[in-house]
């Protein structure tokens, strides 16, 4: 573990009970929050190398022009 966890654990255990277990929850909401984030780009990986291959096919047919940062709408 490290150093600063380590240090974040040692706050938290001289809180009240209470307190605790609403830390903990957070972080393993956050934690679950992440790896559903890393599985919903793992699992879009294949529509987005679709998506690129579509992209690219357009550019090489002549069909896209470039941007023009300066052109405001």
């Amino acid at each position: 573990m490290s150093k600063l966890l380590d240090k974040a654990i040692a706050e938290v255990r001289k809180l009240p009970t209470e307190e605790q277990e609403r830390i903990g929850a957070i972080i393993l909401d956050e934690l679950a929050d992440e790896d559903r984030w890393s599985r919903s780009f793992a699992d879009s990986q294949p529509m987005l190398d679709a998506l690129a291959d579509e992209a690219l096919a357009e550019h090489r047919a002549g069909r896209t022009t470039p941007l023009d940062f300066k052109r405001r709408k």
